[in-house]
């Protein structure tokens, strides 16, 4: 597959994602792209994101790649369920935040901390650093067997997100590329 071949649908996490952000440069290079935008990315209510999230993926007009950010991710997951037999080809997760990193947030949902309970019914990459603020690689690795999805190690990376040195993200576009031709 290749991007013109896709509708890749940007999921962001708390707060969105700022102009600097990669997914932000990286929709703006994608014709192909648009960002799943939610009515509060700053008071997130599980069930709203979810419901954005598969009317986005109802809209496609294409197969969709999922390309999700931090609490984003975590909402792909926990919408495995609602995903089954929608056009979704594939996931890139990155940066998942760990339950208790989201059940210390007062501003989010509780529900976001829950283990998810399916695996995802498409090919799947979850991205972890070793040292982000918001979770820890095994959180992400648990989180990743949880989903049937491939865990990448992105080694020292922090957040993954421009406070972090990430807002193009060139390795990361990589290794975007290398999943969309596996699907």
């Amino acid at each position: 597959m290749r991007t013109a071949d896709a509708d890749i649908l940007f999921v962001p996490g708390l707060g969105g994602s700022g102009p600097d952000h990669w997914q932000s440069r990286w929709d703006a290079k994608l014709p192909t792209s648009r960002i799943v935008s939610q009515d509060d990315f700053d008071r997130p209510q599980l069930e709203a994101w979810r419901a954005r999230l598969i009317e986005e993926i109802r809209r496609a007009e294409r197969p969709v790649i999922l390309v999700a950010h931090s609490l984003g991710a975590l909402a792909v997951a926990h919408s495995a369920e609602q995903l089954r037999g929608l056009p979704v080809a594939g996931a890139f997760l990155v940066a998942p935040p760990a339950p208790e990193s989201v059940a210390a947030l007062p501003s989010v949902d509780a529900a976001f901390a829950a283990d998810p309970l399916e695996k995802l019914p498409f090919p799947s990459l979850v991205i972890a650093s070793r040292d982000d603020l918001y979770g820890a690689f095994e959180d992400a690795e648990r989180l990743a067997n949880a989903l049937g999805a491939e865990l990448v190690d992105a080694g020292n990376s922090g957040h993954i997100n421009s406070e972090s040195g990430h807002g193009p993200w060139p390795e990361g576009l990589m290794r975007f590329a290398g999943f969309i031709k596996t699907l």
